[in-house]
């Protein structure tokens, strides 16, 4: 498949911007859409980002979809829609609109680039991830959602600010659900291919890990009015990349899990090799008890999620399977 001309960005907020403006920046493709329920915003933001392009001396073209007809064409989607959870609003309230919006998205990219790939950064992520494979009938392979990458990339920044040496080089990863429920993974970690645990003690790798499992908490601190999200969308345009470029590059990603880990029905984040036909491989690594049980824990914690929208008739082809707790 002759991938790597149009990318779509749905949601022209702060990390759909960065993103766009990313892939703007590298040349990563010919066009680059925005999408968004304010087109106005989108055309001052893809204007702007045009003009950054030949400033770059790149060829990327920044335009804005006023119609969904204009999505017509898109190789890959990058999801970035959705609310910010408002004080007073319950994580169900937030799933059940989120999700809606996810829905309303996918059906306009199912009708007008039925062979595209989809990357979700919409939150909550696993579950939304899940939500646009559902709702688009598409293969597994072309839907997946940005965590991984990101929490990894927090790690590798708190490892390198215990060492302050091997920048670039540090090796951080991750699997599982975005948050609390992640999965850190010292023993696949490294800094220039040296364990992680021949360099840090195990009470520095517990501080390494929780401050990753905080990162985006912290910054929202900071901001007061906003996440972080120049991190985000460096992640996500590495995702677009991988895939334009074919790469077969291996990154943790969120995906449909089809009894892989012994989990099924359900989506998190574990690590695969991204190409041209989107999630080309995913790779089983072997997990301690204490990584399963964490990883179960997460992979549950998504599928209660899943449950509150079954249970709510949400899905167009209803699926009656609900499956509570992981089957062992």
């Amino acid at each position: 498949m002759g991938r790597g001309k149009k990318v779509t960005i749905v949601g022209a907020g702060n990390v759909g911007a960065t993103v766009a403006y990313s892939l703007a920046m590298h040349g990563s493709c010919h066009e680059v859409m925005l999408r968004d329920r304010n087109p106005e915003i989108a055309k001052g933001k893809a204007l702007d980002m045009s003009q950054a392009a030949n400033a770059a001396r790149q060829h990327t073209l920044v335009s804005v979809a006023e119609t969904a007809s204009d999505m017509a064409g898109t190789d890959i989607f990058v999801v970035t829609a959705g609310f910010p959870r408002k004080p007073g609003m319950s994580r169900d309230d937030l799933l059940m609109i989120n999700a809606e919006i996810t829905k309303e998205v996918v059906t306009d990219i199912k009708e007008h680039a039925p062979d595209s790939i989809i990357i979700m950064v919409s939150n909550p992520l696993d579950v939304m991830t899940y939500v646009a494979l559902k709702e688009s009938g598409f293969p597994k392979e072309r839907v997946m959602g940005m965590a991984g990458i990101l929490d990894s990339a927090r790690m590798a920044h708190f490892i390198y600010e215990k060492i302050r040496y091997g920048a670039g080089q540090i090796r951080a990863s991750v699997m599982g659900g975005h948050g609390d429920d992640m999965v850190p993974l010292p023993k696949f970690s490294t800094v220039a291919g040296v364990p992680l645990t021949d360099i840090l003690s195990e009470e520095e790798i517990i501080d390494v890990v929780e401050r990753t499992k905080h990162g985006g908490a912290e910054i929202v601190g900071y901001l007061k009015t906003g996440s972080a999200y120049y991190a985000p969308a460096k992640s996500t345009a590495l995702m677009v990349e991988a895939i334009l470029k074919d790469t077969k590059q291996i990154h943790p990603c969120a995906v449909y899990l089809d009894g892989h880990y012994g989990h099924r029905d359900v989506v998190s984040g574990v690590p695969i090799a991204l190409g041209a036909e989107g999630v080309e491989k995913v790779f089983e690594v072997t997990l301690n008890e204490g990584q399963k049980r964490k990883f179960a824990k997460s992979v549950n914690s998504v599928r209660s999620m899943i449950n509150v929208l079954k249970k709510n008739n949400f899905f167009t082809k209803p699926d009656d399977n609900i499956i509570t707790e992981t089957e062992e």
